[in-house]
């Protein structure tokens, strides 16, 4: 395929090429077949406190994306969120820990006062500030205790960077519980589309209770919101990536409207190149075989990883060979003209001293030089050569079946 012609079928990056329906029938199929192989009873050890709702509740369900080139460079231990229509953590049992910016006194009267709703107050155990964190969870056994007595932890975004210190691979080491980036600093005023920069003020004692730089009360509350029950996405370099979008308890709709938004936005905000950077999306479960929603036609982002013609390859392969073959075979000829050339010189340059009897001690001197040994390495080569074809012929034979 020609460069004109991959830019002239090139997708438009800025639309989704997931077919919603292929996706809805695709989460059929996936959350019957889980329904199914949970009712059917297993061999070996059984919980007898599980049942089938309860099982088929848990059971996560995951969009794996894989793509032609790596999406990122190096792990990154901060994960991105994509809203959901359908939020993902909806358990009103499960806990919150808040991970604050100096000081924490303002951000617990916020949770505590009467404006902040309630069944969300309830779910807030814990909130501290990084400058506590640091004191009193130093210890191995202090973080682990920490991350066992919470469900989600969300964190400032102006901190967040300094909790891999801070925490350390109690939290880092999976993505289970990362803190999730919320923004709880105050926006800067826009004036013609542009944030405006405050005056510097003086320096002055603050009040603990009083956080200037704070968002109000019912933006925090949204902020919340929306990372409790938001898709995360935790970019590695790798080409392939699984971002959870709904559970098997779940209706085919509503976990198709997660899919779609999911596969839009990572494709988007994420993936370089776009929709051209693509080669699959599969659905699936923890347990159960990946279906695919979309397959790409083209593997390669440009021509020069396009392997060409059979006729082509053998004739590039048949020139190269040749080249090699020639250049190991005259490197015996040049030793033997190297060694040849002096000895012609002076037979040239001065006329041979003596009578007749010294000429045959000069043939017998030139007879004792070691004899080359260009013919047993080319043969060697010829041999390897000819294996090495072989195992290539053996393998084009399998890929082709």
């Amino acid at each position: 395929m020609s460069k004109s012609t991959a830019a002239a079928t090139a997708p438009d990056s800025t639309v989704s090429l997931v077919n919603p329906e292929q996706t809805l029938k695709a989460s059929r199929a996936l959350l019957a077949h889980i329904k199914k192989a949970a009712a059917e009873p297993k061999a070996g050890k059984q919980n007898l406190l599980a049942n089938e709702e309860s099982t088929v509740a848990e059971t996560s369900i995951w969009l794996t994306l894989t793509t032609k080139l790596h999406l990122h460079d190096s792990n990154r231990l901060q994960p991105s969120k994509i809203i959901l229509p359908h939020p993902l953590n909806t358990d009103e049992e499960s806990t919150i820990c808040l991970i604050v910016a100096d000081p924490q006194r303002a951000y617990k009267n916020m949770v505590a006062s009467d404006e902040f709703p309630e069944e969300l107050r309830t779910r807030i155990t814990r909130v501290i500030d990084i400058t506590h964190l640091k004191a009193k969870f130093k210890t191995y056994e202090a973080q682990r205790k920490l991350f066992g007595d919470h469900d989600i932890f969300l964190a400032d975004d102006r901190i967040i960077n300094r909790l891999p210190n801070a925490l350390g691979k109690t939290f880092f080491k999976s993505t289970v519980k990362r803190p999730i980036p919320v923004i709880f600093m105050a926006q800067r005023a826009k004036v013609d589309g542009k944030k405006v920069s405050q005056p510097k003020a003086k320096k002055t004692k603050r009040n603990p209770a009083e956080n200037v730089n704070a968002r109000p009360l019912t933006e925090i509350v949204s902020e919340i919101h929306k990372a409790i029950g938001a898709a995360l996405v935790h970019l590695s370099p790798s080409t392939n990536t699984c971002v959870k979008c709904g559970y098997a308890s779940w209706t085919a709709e509503q976990l198709a409207d997660n899919i779609n938004k999911v596969a839009k936005d990572l494709v988007e905000r994420f993936v370089p190149q776009k929709w051209n950077n693509v080669r699959n999306l599969y659905i699936k479960g923890p347990e159960t075989a990946a279906l695919p929603i979309f397959q790409t036609d083209e593997l390669w982002l440009d021509d020069s990883k396009v392997v060409a013609d059979d006729k082509e390859v053998a004739g590039v392969v048949a020139g190269k060979q040749k080249k090699e073959s020639g250049e190991q075979a005259n490197i015996g000829k040049k030793r033997k003209t190297l060694d040849a050339e002096p000895e012609a010189v002076v037979s040239e340059a001065t006329p041979a001293k003596g009578s007749k009897e010294d000429r045959p001690k000069k043939k017998a001197k030139r007879a004792a030089v070691p004899v080359s040994n260009d013919e047993k390495l080319d043969k060697e080569i010829a041999e390897r050569k000819a294996k090495l074809k072989k195992q290539k012929a053996a393998a084009k034979k399998a890929v082709d079946v």
